[in-house]
């Protein structure tokens, strides 16, 4: 079984599992499926929205697709979110990539 048949098992027995519906996304996007990885990422933002990891990695999805306008308030909601929990290191993270966007660079290592 690959990784992604593991990950579609876990999220069949509990598709509300916030880690094993980021793991999809982002092993989607790993594939090159864009698509199934963006209905992974607004289905859990909309379903689990404190889940701060997902706003940077949506915004970067949003970013690939030529979406910007998503991206920068995908951003900001992020910032937010962040900042409400006290998530020191993804609000760094989020403001970086928020800026990067801003001045029309990368964020990528």
């Amino acid at each position: 079984m690959d990784r992604l048949e593991a990950l579609l098992q876990f999220y069949q027995e509990d598709p509300h599992d916030a880690f094993t519906r980021f793991a999809l996304a982002q092993e989607y996007w790993k594939r090159g499926d864009l698509t199934q990885a963006l209905h992974f990422f607004e289905g859990l933002l909309a379903d689990h929205p404190d889940y701060v990891g997902t706003y940077y990695h949506l915004a970067r999805l949003y970013q690939v697709l030529g979406r910007q306008d998503d991206a920068r308030r995908t951003y900001q909601e992020g910032i937010k979110v962040a900042q409400r929990l006290g998530e020191r290191k993804a609000l760094a993270e989020l403001q970086d990539a928020l800026m990067a966007l801003e001045l029309g660079t990368s964020t990528d290592k």
